[in-house]
């Protein structure tokens, strides 16, 4: 792979990491200033559909979001859009570098989650990174004390879950279904149950705080164009590295907008979370490359 795309994929996802990590930052003063959460996750969705949209009309087209698999993107809705709403809530409760720091156990559930759905096999190494792993959450954590909140702890968590269920889900339409088509169907569906429950939950703001929360959805929909292309411009095991950096954005935003800085266990904890997860990306990365060489030798 020629060495220029190799570093357009990794400045796209370490533009996807900032863009991502600055969508947070302005969820949390959005939801300081009034708007509740299922404003800021509807306002989220709506600003992004029509960003999809252009990016089909210049790519693929309109046709290619016809789809055979509608029950499959109905689930896929369900999962993301709940672990969507953790995720935003777990920025609200937590500050931004503990929040982003329990996100880096979504590779380790995704590991759990493809050998008992996928009935992929997980050999002994990544059953020890996914050991090592949640050591590093539970060093973040600090059971029995006020370090984390268990509440906030759990919400995250709990997020990270269904976003790694999201990945699985992906996964198995990817086989059929253009990323394109995945991403526009899930943006599109999810507005039906965020536009049904707005009405109970819409109150009036201020242009601030209206500003915030269409910058929010600006923010993660950059984030999602970022994370396409560079997928489309070097491999995963090249460019996921870059989703780390955004544990840097967190604590600068949270130090520069919330006046937090993350305590001496999240540095401890963190680079712990982060080694599992690079380790499990690597280890697959090697599995695949032996099996397509085999596969190249025997044919």
């Amino acid at each position: 792979m020629p060495t220029n795309r190799v570093f357009t994929g990794i400045l796209l996802r370490l533009l996807a990491a900032l863009s991502l990590s600055v969508m947070f930052a302005l969820a949390k003063i959005a939801e300081q200033r009034g708007a509740h959460l299922v404003e800021i996750v509807f306002w989220r969705q709506a600003a992004m559909l029509p960003v999809v949209v252009a990016v089909v009309m210049a790519g693929p087209g309109l046709g290619s979001l016809r789809t055979d698999k509608p029950r499959a993107h109905f689930w896929r809705m369900i999962v993301g859009l709940s672990g969507m709403c953790l995720n935003f809530l777990t920025v609200t409760i937590l500050p931004l570098a503990e929040a982003t720091t329990f996100g880096f156990s979504v590779p380790i559930f995704a590991t759990i989650l493809s050998a008992l759905f996928l009935s992929e096999p997980v050999g002994r190494h990544r059953w020890a990174a996914v050991t090592v792993g949640f050591l590093g959450v539970l060093v973040v954590l600090q059971p029995g004390s006020s370090h984390v909140p268990l509440a906030g702890a759990a919400v995250a968590l709990s997020g990270a879950v269904l976003t790694a269920s999201v990945a699985i889900l992906i996964r198995q339409l990817g086989a059929t279904e253009r990323a394109t088509t995945t991403v526009f169907w899930f943006a599109l569906s999810s507005l039906v149950p965020m536009g049904i429950a707005l009405p109970f939950f819409f109150t009036g703001h201020d242009w601030g705080t209206w500003g915030l929360m269409a910058a929010t959805g600006l923010a993660g929909g950059i984030g999602q164009l970022a994370l396409t292309g560079a997928l489309r411009a070097a491999p995963v095991a090249v460019v996921l590295p870059m989703d780390y950096s955004s544990l840097i954005w967190a604590t600068i935003l949270g130090w520069l907008l919330f006046g937090t800085l993350p305590t001496p266990w999240t540095w401890i904890g963190a680079p712990i979370v982060i080694a599992s997860g690079l380790y499990i990306v690597w280890r697959e990365q090697r599995l695949a490359r032996a099996a397509r060489t085999e596969a190249a030798t025997v044919g």
